[in-house]
């Protein structure tokens, strides 16, 4: 004898908060399972969609290419940590309450992003004459911020400028050939970065400005890709959300 249409539907229902019931205890377990790159909830993350915090995440990680960039470029010339600061640590902090606190640093003369950038590596008869390293760290992270909708920590009021975004790609791309290209008035590099040698191998400024050029490039597609895909994102979630759960009241 078949089972009837109601013991049928109350077995499903049944089946279905089983089911419901596993996926949150999954996600539970999951929630308090740590790793090396997880970050407690912040209040701020409620004002945040997922673009946003994908973005945040890039930025941050961004940053912390910038920074092993500059200690590797600081250990390589520590002339220029000297024109700033009695040491390296002291010459890093100096560079980064800059970029997150104020007042900039001034010797750049209120330039910020790729001005900043240019200032860096001029080496004319006038040229700069302050911390390149500094100048570059200040001009890349004002950059950064620049992309990320001239903000450090994005909510859904903000977002990525795919232009913007594509750029500072480009001149990330350019302040990596400058650094390796880049002579002073003696001929020499202006700035010692990448070695390949017998004493080993330090290619940190190259893997890690690599690193960031990929996250803005993606940044850049994922905002160009974000008002074509906004009627699709509706109406898979309408689809989703609304005709679906019929579907599984439909006997077999």
């Amino acid at each position: 004898m078949s089972d009837s249409p109601v013991s049928t539907l109350a077995a499903r229902g049944a089946c279905l908060l089983a089911g419901t019931a596993i996926l949150f205890g999954v996600a539970g377990c999951s929630s308090v399972r740590s790793t090396e790159r997880a970050e407690p909830y912040a209040n701020q993350e409620w004002m945040q969609s997922g673009a946003n915090r994908i973005a945040n995440l890039s930025l941050r990680d961004n940053l912390q290419s910038i920074r092993r960039v500059q200690s590797t470029l600081y250990k390589r010339n520590p002339r220029e940590w000297r024109k700033s600061a009695p040491s390296m640590e002291e010459a890093t902090q100096r560079a980064w309450d800059a970029v997150l606190k104020g007042p900039p640093l001034p010797e750049l003369k209120g330039a910020t992003g790729i001005d900043a950038i240019r200032m860096a590596f001029d080496t004319g008869p006038q040229g700069y004459q302050g911390d390149r390293v500094a100048a570059l760290v200040y001009g890349w992270a004002t950059m950064l911020k620049q992309a990320n909708g001239d903000t450090w920590d994005q909510t859904m009021i903000d977002g990525v400028n795919a232009e913007n975004s594509f750029r500072a790609a480009r001149n990330f791309e350019i302040s990596l050939w400058l650094i390796s290209s880049k002579t002073g008035p003696d001929g020499q590099p202006l700035l010692l970065a990448t070695e390949i040698s017998e004493r080993g191998r330090n290619l940190v400024a190259d893997r890690e400005l690599s690193k960031v050029v990929a996250r803005l490039d993606l940044l850049a597609a994922q905002a160009d890709e974000k008002y074509r895909r906004a009627a699709l994102d509706f109406g898979q979630n309408w689809i989703m959300g609304v005709v679906m759960p019929f579907f599984t009241l439909v006997p077999k």
